[in-house]
């Protein structure tokens, strides 16, 4: 039975990093300590869910954390610290601090640490998330126990939404667009004068009618989505933007 550790202090453990070729030891006292701190924890680095949404959603909402109070967010993985480090690189991971707990005792302190045999993969952590204030878990958000790899609480939308109700998210936007286009050039001056952190993606003249047409019914570029939403060429932002 998973324990919920809600109103108890974090297990006491050092923890070994590899930083600039050389070892390095963190303490708990040092992570938690008069700081509120903002946790996830999963099954491993590399894997699936992890890679593809639990990650990347904590990296993306880390800013709105940190206006709300959050110190600072960590990703807490039974894994060896050049693995954890490998999968920062390969990750949108810039806002997060990854710490390993290769041996897993905090995940054992935790309550967390389950039998992953099964899948080869030895001890690992049960996916959660929580939030410490000086080194007492305040809140706690633990994956239901059934089969398979549940991840259906420890999101960062639903731990940022204990954190702060109120919390405005910030827009996903994606421009498809192609090199030398004017249009486009206006399409993305525009999203960034209106504040709007947008990804950007070329397309070349091989692929970009198809791939347009499919995605939005028109082969011209620019095509804006904002928060899934289709808001077309750099006329039909600029008219969503006034309004």
């Amino acid at each position: 039975m998973l324990k919920n550790h809600e109103g108890q202090t974090v297990p006491n453990v050092t923890f070994r990093l590899r930083q600039n070729n050389e070892w390095i030891s963190v303490t708990t006292d040092e992570l938690f300590k008069g700081k509120t701190i903002a946790v996830f924890s999963l099954p491993g680095a590399f894997t699936p869910t992890c890679s593809s949404t639990h990650l990347p959603r904590y990296n993306e909402l880390a800013p709105v954390f940190l206006k709300y109070g959050v110190d600072a967010i960590l990703c807490i993985s039974v894994n060896d610290t050049f693995v954890m480090n490998e999968w920062a690189k390969d990750q949108e991971s810039q806002n997060i601090m990854m710490i390993p707990d290769g041996n897993g005792e905090f995940t054992e302190g935790m309550g967390m640490l389950v039998d992953k045999a099964d899948l080869g993969f030895g001890k690992r952590s049960w996916r959660y998330s929580m939030l410490v204030r000086n080194g007492i878990v305040e809140k706690m958000f633990i994956e239901p126990q059934k089969d398979g790899d549940p991840f259906e609480v420890s999101d960062a939308d639903t731990l940022l939404a204990y954190v702060a109700p109120e919390a405005q998210k910030p827009s996903q936007v994606v421009v498809f667009s192609k090199e030398g286009c004017v249009h486009c050039a206006k399409a993305k001056q525009l999203l960034s004068d209106h504040g709007y952190d947008y990804i950007d993606l070329p397309l070349d003249h091989k692929v970009r009618g198809k791939v347009l047409g499919a995605i939005s019914g028109t082969m011209t570029a620019p095509q804006v989505f904002i928060n899934g939403k289709l808001i077309g060429g750099a006329e039909a932002l600029e008219t969503h933007l006034a309004a």
